[in-house]
């Protein structure tokens, strides 16, 4: 009988289309493949999962990677803000965890190239630099400032796929660590403007 049909389409959370074929869930939630496993509903949220794995990874790497700016920065100044940061840093990977729990996902991180790249390129300006210059601060907050800008892309981004998804939870959380992003690297250039650049600039260059 149609009713019967009917009923058991809505038990399975999915739709017939005039082709027959099976409709995708139009509320963002994840739905099951006949094996059972977990799959997307849609490209936009498999986008919104493999950038949420991308970014993960890159906060997990930048928890290694702030340490060692702060151990090559010249100022108390930059230390202080650095060391700040590190500890936002380990609360984005706990609300990151988080969010992978919304979504009915497993933690997993992707290695993010632009990251890593954005970290080597940190790498090689304290190695161009002389060490306890403020020529170094200069650099090292350039850096830093590149890696904010790139998570502050990525946190936007995701933020408002978040909302497209109906995850108005999640996107909450990710509103969190948006903020945060930002005011680091509005401390950043207090940090270069109070006197790093000006001192930076007096320094010469050694033979």
């Amino acid at each position: 009988m149609p009713t019967t049909k009917t009923r058991s389409s809505l038990r399975s959370g999915k739709t017939k289309t005039a082709n027959g074929g099976t409709a995708k869930p139009a509320n963002g939630e994840t739905s099951k493949s006949e094996n059972g496993s977990e799959q997307e509903s849609s490209q936009l949220e498999k986008l919104f999962i493999d950038s949420l794995k991308d970014i993960y990874w890159a906060e997990k790497q930048l928890t290694k990677t702030l340490p060692k700016m702060k151990k090559a920065a010249t100022t108390d100044e930059l230390k202080s803000a650095i060391e700040e940061h590190l500890a936002q840093t380990e609360g984005h990977v706990v609300r990151l965890e988080r969010v992978f729990e919304m979504c009915g996902k497993k933690v997993q991180a992707k290695k993010c190239d632009a990251m890593e790249g954005l970290i080597k390129e940190g790498d090689s300006i304290v190695e161009e630099t002389q060490q306890g210059s403020m020529t170094r601060d200069a650099g090292i907050i350039m850096a830093a400032q590149k890696v904010e800008h790139y998570e502050i892309a990525t946190y936007g981004s995701l933020v408002q796929i978040a909302k497209t998804l109906g995850m108005n939870d999640a996107a909450e959380v990710l509103h969190q660590t948006l903020d945060e992003e930002k005011q680091a690297d509005e401390k950043l250039t207090e940090v270069a403007e109070w006197h790093v650049n000006q001192e930076a600039e007096k320094e010469e260059v050694n033979n």
